[in-house]
């Protein structure tokens, strides 16, 4: 193992020609990498013409294949910002394990829109995170972050302020938050999200960064209760804002199926969904995701809202994967949406919990004693 005190004293200073000369000479693998070590601080004191700059990009690459990790690591700091480098062993350096691409991931100026992409395409999650983060990202880059979702990704890139992330792709981002929680809070501090942007954020984040946001953006929330008031008004009287007629109950029925069949068949449907469609009134949706992700028949779902007792609804939920915690403010909300339905709340999940496979048991043997 190379003593790495040393080479980075080889990797620090101008050696002397005689001294390169004697390391090329040698066969070890020690003596080769401080050679490798040693022509990079060479170069990097008198960086090589452009006519050898071909030859030296070749002597790099050949050298650097033969490198221990720790060289490899040592190098790629060396060279991160070095504008002279071979662009072949930079390249080489980003795509290998992340502990040494970082460093020249996020500062070569040898690495080019292409290169980067290369690199979200081809290498890991870390790496995609690490492009993401690069500071003075171009707009095509962050395009590309942005098209492949991944939450951490997309996480990193909404934090760097100096990325050049175009209207659309925020606004994309803003889409994305609405199920990926932790890009909430870099959005509301970014810089270029607009006041349509903000409002549309302010609808699914927690307290805390809705007042960040109303005071940032000076967020009317009168007017944003009135606005919902309103919309309500129009639906009640079977009209859309603009005027043209709302879908009828049979199609906005078949459009929720159709959207929970789309989310449980991509394995995307979760409790949280059914808990965000009562928070924004949407008893349609939580009841045909209700059904599809407990596997009950929609009927005894309904059954289950208007019973008398809230019992049957728990057991459903809590077959689901919905927390004992969060049912009675559950049950209130779904209450306050109907006709008070299902009845007067009880105590019966006060006790031990239940595991989700005996809860669906419990439900299925309510609903078939509601049908005899």
């Amino acid at each position: 193992m190379v003593q790495l005190d040393a080479v980075r004293a080889v990797a620090g200073d101008a050696p002397r020609p005689a001294d390169l000369l004697a390391l090329a000479r040698s066969r070890t693998t020690e003596d080769r990498q401080r050679l490798l070590l040693g022509v990079t601080a060479l170069c990097r004191a008198a960086p090589p013409s452009s006519e050898a700059a071909t030859l030296m990009g070749e002597v790099f690459m050949t050298l650097a294949r033969q490198a221990e990790r720790d060289i490899r690591r040592i190098l790629s700091e060396t060279l991160a910002s070095a504008d002279w480098a071979p662009p072949a062993l930079i390249n080489m350096l980003a795509l290998d394990e992340i502990e040494i691409a970082r460093p020249v991931i996020a500062a070569s100026p040898l690495l080019k829109d292409a290169d980067l992409i290369r690199v979200l395409v081809e290498a890991t999650i870390e790496h995609q995170i690490e492009v993401a983060r690069r500071p003075n990202l171009s707009g095509r880059v962050a395009d590309a972050v942005i098209q492949r979702g991944d939450p951490a990704g997309l996480t990193a890139l909404a934090s760097n302020r100096t990325a050049e992330i175009s209207e659309d792709g925020l606004r994309r981002l803003v889409d994305h938050s609405r199920r990926i929680a932790a890009l909430r809070a870099p959005l509301t501090r970014h810089p270029r999200l607009t006041d349509t942007m903000g409002e549309q954020l302010y609808q699914w984040v927690g307290q805390a960064l809705r007042q960040a946001i109303a005071e940032r953006f000076r967020i009317d929330n009168p007017a944003l209760d009135l606005a919902v008031r309103e919309a309500a008004d129009q639906a009640a009287a079977g009209l859309s804002a603009t005027g043209v007629p709302l879908p009828s109950d049979g199609e906005r029925e078949e459009m929720d199926r159709r959207l929970i069949a789309k989310l449980h068949g991509a394995g995307q449907l979760r409790a949280g969904f059914l808990i965000r469609a009562v928070r924004e009134q949407r008893m349609g949706l939580f009841e045909q995701g209700l059904s599809a992700l407990g596997d009950f028949p929609l009927a005894h779902v309904r059954r289950a809202l208007e019973a008398a007792t809230p019992e049957p609804l728990f057991y459903a939920c809590t077959a689901v994967g919905i927390d004992r915690a969060v049912f009675p403010a559950l049950l209130a909300a779904i209450r306050k949406l109907g006709d008070g339905s299902p009845g007067v709340p009880g105590s019966f999940w006060s006790g031990a919990s239940m595991s989700p496979p005996a809860a669906a048991r419990a439900f299925r043997a309510l609903m078939a004693e509601a049908v005899h």
